[in-house]
């Protein structure tokens, strides 16, 4: 049986599923040697994981902000009222945070995207103040 364009045989593909099985079902590392294993983050690490990473002498609030509000509604929330917002906000459980936030929106305005939102509560990213 032709595998297309796959470099590995059959007999390989099942020894590679065999060996990860104890990493799936772990969830964590399981060799011996640690030196395999790849190295946490250092202290002086940018905390890429929990949003942007702020420009150079600004506190990156409105990017935080974006971030948070992009990551919660989504592409299928726009266009949208603050009344939809909220609504899409609690049904996806997002923070209370971001939600007081979206209460600060004005009503009588329809949102094309999260910029808009974030440019609306008068955040600003550098560069456009």
């Amino acid at each position: 049986m032709q595998r297309g364009s796959d470099r590995l045989s059959v007999h390989k593909d099942e020894e590679m599923k065999h060996e990860l099985q104890g990493l799936i079902r772990s969830g964590h590392p399981t060799r011996v040697e640690e030196w395999h294993d790849p190295e946490p983050a250092a202290d002086d690490d940018p905390d890429v994981t929990l949003g942007p990473v702020p420009a150079r002498g600004t506190t990156g609030q409105a990017e935080a902000v974006r971030f948070e509000f992009a990551r919660r509604l989504g592409r299928t929330a726009f266009p949208a009222d603050r009344e939809a917002l909220l609504r899409t906000l609690e049904e996806r459980h997002a923070p209370d945070g971001l939600i007081s936030l979206a209460e600060e929106l004005p009503a009588d305005r329809t949102f094309h995207t999260v910029q808009e939102v974030v440019t609306a509560l008068g955040l600003h990213p550098r560069g456009r103040e």
